[in-house]
């Protein structure tokens, strides 16, 4: 009588650990997909079967929600935060996926969506995609999606709304020339958060100046450059809002570099607050937006979706708040 293939089998066989194996068999991510594949065929040809490998041979499902990400930064770490926390103590298993170490790379959720879906996730959550007009076998749900297709199950927060009360409470505090570095001009909440500057400053009777926005595009690199620009003028702004927390830390330590104070001389105010936010040396004033919340939201959406449910609500939208800190005060001359 031929013997079972254990697990032990399959690792030898593959040439990995057999933790590694766990690992792949049961959905768990830090994984690179071609090892999963490989190990699972391996698996397959040996006759292992692991509570998931034999589920998925007999009804071709795994239990997988796959979460893909172009980039672990600090947004898609909190997000998933939020999904694996929903799981956690369910029948699925998250696996995350990076399908681009450039976050301006586009089409990485094609690529992505094709490689996996059918065969190693049942649904996907996209975060922050740079494309949604894409299509699989498994249902999907976007997080802080692109302009496009709105059919697309989508959880996002209130970024206009949120964007509006940052630029009110720098108003409030006495300043008129306000700067805004802005997102990615594709995504929906760089456009949301423009518009909600943008209302601000026309709700208090200001005048929109093009020559204060600059484009961050959600990146350090970019954030610099644009921080340069808006603090290197003559008729500098007095208060800056920037619209991702990486791209405010950016603008104060370019104001540092340019001998310019935080708070005295210049107010700076993100959007998302990010863990950093909170531990910076000068605590950043932001707006804080769910995300840990919108992760478990999306993961409830999908795992409806792959259950043939039809939720009532597929477009959600999170409420935020401005959380004042270290980094905002009245201007210099009204103190």
């Amino acid at each position: 009588m031929r013997k079972r293939a254990t697990i032990v089998d399959v690792a030898e066989a593959a040439g990995v650990s057999v933790s590694t194996v766990s690992k792949a068999v049961n959905g768990r991510y830090g994984i690179a997909v071609e090892t999963v594949e490989r190990i699972l065929q391996i698996a397959r040809d040996l006759g292992y079967e692991s509570s998931l490998v034999a589920s998925s041979m007999r009804s071709r499902k795994t239990g997988v929600i796959g979460v893909l990400v172009a980039g672990f930064e600090p947004f898609s770490a909190e997000i998933l935060k939020g999904v694996g926390s929903a799981l956690s103590g369910s029948r699925y298993d998250l696996l995350a996926y990076s399908g681009s170490s450039q976050l301006s790379s586009e089409g990485w959720e094609r690529r992505s969506l094709s490689r996996l879906s059918g065969t190693l996730i049942d649904g996907a959550i996209m975060v922050t995609p740079t494309v949604v007009n894409v299509t699989a076998d498994v249902p999907i749900v976007a997080v802080d999606p692109h302009t496009g297709r709105a059919d697309l199950p989508t959880v996002e927060s209130d970024n206009l709304g949120g964007a509006r009360d940052a630029t009110r409470f720098l108003i409030g505090l006495g300043h008129r020339r306000i700067g805004f570095v802005a997102g990615r001009p594709d995504l929906r909440s760089a456009i949301a958060r423009e518009a909600g500057y943008r209302r601000a400053l026309s709700e208090a009777g200001l005048p929109f100046d093009q020559a204060l926005v600059e484009v961050g595009n959600y990146d350090p690199e970019w954030a610099r450059k644009a921080a340069h620009r808006l603090l290197a003028r003559a008729d500098r702004p007095t208060a800056v809002f920037a619209a991702n927390d990486l791209s405010a830390i950016v603008v104060i330590a370019v104001a540092r570099e340019l001998g310019i104070s935080v708070p005295a001389e210049l107010s700076v105010v993100g959007f998302d607050d990010i863990p950093e936010a909170a531990r910076h040396v000068l605590p950043l004033t932001t707006v804080h937006q769910p995300m840990s919340r919108m992760g478990a939201s999306a993961a409830a959406l999908v795992v409806a979706l792959m259950n043939g449910e039809a939720p009532e609500m597929t477009q959600l939208k999170m409420p935020t708040r401005l959380i004042s800190r270290a980094t905002t005060a009245p201007p210099a001359g009204l103190k």
